[in-house]
């Protein structure tokens, strides 16, 4: 399983070689924590080093009552929106988080916590700024049903595992796939490349730095709130137009933009802002990262070292 440490606590990490668990777990080592990688490979397989298939409850059983984690951090998951196959949303995003709670009240166990990563998708098109906790859940594709439909049916489970939600809204960083829009913009400025193709420019996101989340998601872990949903978001929106111009300034390079009918998805959510006040009281001493400074970190990585796999 990886174990790093019988002496310390025992953290199962399913997506820990994933773009946002590479983070995560670098954070929860140097904290102590002995990591058991369930990560699923690169190439988007549900399937990892440890030979859990989080599809497959078997699998499931034979890692948890082998591992008695203290605490859980379930990340695997289909997350890219675009993805073409449908029914995979929901046999991993859904089935697959089902089966590790199922599995634990299979073998006996009960971890400290059990952190689930859902996603602000979920809320669909809401015309606020500040979208809290409590607002409605209005998936508009595939991606953000699977994840509604798994809140929905893991928060049955909130009287028999202390569990915690966590529904980042969108955040980048080091390592990210380019599939993702702002590294597809950080590497056309950082290969000073003459032109962009992009969808529509005036899409707003609240957007976070991918070590912001993981500190966020380590304080939320080792506090001793759970039976909770929470927005993992800073409050700042950016467009794409606003992003693109930070990018140009960084850099001294203008990208021409063309908008490409193709990307342009009719399900695509036109705002989507978050209200940072829920998580703020929970873990007050978790501080936002300036967007500026992450696409500064990633514009002066890329250039340097070129873009890693996530």
């Amino acid at each position: 399983m990886g174990l790093h440490s019988e002496r310390s606590a025992r953290t199962l990490v399913t997506g820990a070689s994933g773009f946002t668990g590479s983070y995560l777990v670098e954070n929860l080592a140097a904290a102590g924590h002995a990591i058991a990688d369930a990560a699923p490979p690169a190439a988007g397989e549900h399937s990892g080093p440890s030979g859990l298939d989080i599809v497959s409850i078997e699998q499931c059983r034979r890692v948890i009552d082998a591992v008695r984690p203290d605490y859980i951090v379930h990340l695997a998951a289909i997350s890219f929106v675009g993805h073409d196959d449908a029914l995979a949303f929901y046999r991993v995003n859904v089935l697959g988080t089902l089966n590790l709670l199922q599995a634990c009240a299979d073998v006996g166990h009960t971890p400290r916590k059990v952190l689930i990563a859902s996603s602000a998708n979920v809320y669909g098109n809401v015309a606020s700024d500040a979208i809290d906790e409590t607002f409605p859940l209005a998936p508009v594709n595939h991606y953000a049903a699977s994840k509604a439909a798994m809140e929905s049916l893991v928060r049955t489970w909130f009287d028999r595992l202390p569990i915690l939600i966590a529904r980042p809204f969108n955040y980048t960083g080091r390592g990210q796939s380019p599939n993702f829009l702002v590294p597809k913009i950080v590497e056309h400025f950082a290969r000073r490349e003459t032109s962009i193709s992009l969808g529509n420019l005036d899409v707003a996101r609240d957007f976070s730095d991918v070590r912001y989340v993981a500190r966020v998601y380590q304080a939320l872990l080792e506090s001793a709130v759970a039976g909770e949903t929470v927005n993992v978001c800073t409050g700042q929106p950016y467009t794409l137009k606003q992003i693109l111009d930070m990018a140009s300034v960084l850099t001294g390079h203008e990208v021409e933009v063309r908008v490409d009918p193709a990307f342009v998805r009719q399900s695509d959510v036109k705002v989507l802002v978050g209200s940072p006040a829920k998580l703020r009281s929970l873990v007050p001493h978790v501080e936002p990262i300036d967007f500026r400074d992450t696409l500064n970190w990633m514009l002066t990585f890329d250039a340097n070292d070129g873009a890693r796999d996530s």
